[in-house]
């Protein structure tokens, strides 16, 4: 659980709130230990996340196989090593209905989250809005409830799960705009097109999912075309575990140890981060 202060925690969902409504676009970047969220607070970043694949290869699972616990135990600690507001990938809820929702938001404030995403996806199957705006309801009346700011992030996940469709996209997105959600997300958009006209499309802020191939941006670029929030995902954390898989790899297959020799810090610059 969390040992944030009453007050720590106020003041966090406040920032996080700001952020959104700030004149220039900023990056929250997904952690997924302690160690990677007090490197990421010393870079700079205003804020972190969570990110379930993150969490679940470091765990030694596929993405989709970790559970609340897990989810919650690891926000707790990205919490406690960060001055930062935390939001968390709080998935479809961890919930096979929308009665059970409150109470992963309340669980998420109890482990230091000042703000969490759910997604319109259910066991990989996009599921129909009605039942969507039911479960994101329930999560924001659950947040309005806290002590303190929770910034929901209503997720739109059609482009992930192989339905580019970006008419359907957009009016879930203003049914979730709506209904009350603070940030909207609809995470897997690869063109200035389809992200200006989403921008243009609803009223609240804009995250985008960023740092991968499909999405080839600068931070400068998204501000300009109206995004407020970049999102990072799982691209740190796979880039960090492909470093290591290939390392390992040329030593178990070639005997060598090359890897060392090019972009790797030094093991005090790496404590420096931790001082």
């Amino acid at each position: 659980m969390s040992l944030l202060t009453a007050e720590d925690q106020y003041r966090r969902g406040e920032t996080f709130a700001a952020l959104h409504t700030a004149p220039d676009v900023f990056v929250i970047a997904n952690a997924w230990d302690a160690g990677t969220a007090k490197a990421f607070t010393a870079l700079g970043f205003p804020a972190l996340a969570t990110t379930s694949a993150g969490i679940a290869h470091s765990l030694g699972t596929a993405d989709g196989g970790i559970t609340r616990d897990q989810t919650l135990a690891n926000a707790a600690a990205l919490a406690a090593a960060t001055h930062l507001p935390v939001a968390g990938d709080l998935e479809h809820g961890f919930a096979a209905t929308a009665d059970g929702i409150p109470e992963t938001i309340r669980l998420a404030a109890a482990n230091g989250l000042v703000g969490g995403s759910i997604e319109d996806a259910v066991d990989n199957t996009i599921i129909p809005v009605e039942a969507a705006l039911e479960r994101l309801t329930a999560a924001i009346e659950a947040a309005r409830a806290l002590p303190f700011p929770f910034t929901v992030t209503a997720r739109a996940e059609n482009f992930l799960h192989g339905r580019p469709d970006l008419k359907d996209t957009i009016a879930r997105l203003q049914a979730y705009e709506a209904a009350g959600a603070d940030v909207l997300f609809a995470p897997g958009l690869t063109t200035e097109e389809q992200i200006r006209t989403v921008v243009s499309e609803v009223g609240k802020p804009i995250n985008v999912l960023a740092g991968g191939p499909r999405l080839n941006a600068t931070v400068e670029q998204l501000g300009e075309w109206g995004v407020r929030r970049i999102s990072l995902g799982s691209n740190l954390s796979r880039a960090a575990m492909s470093a290591a898989i290939n390392g390992a790899k040329e030593i178990a297959e070639r005997g060598t140890f090359e890897f060392g020799r090019g972009g790797i810090l030094t093991h005090g610059e790496i404590e420096g981060y931790f001082g």
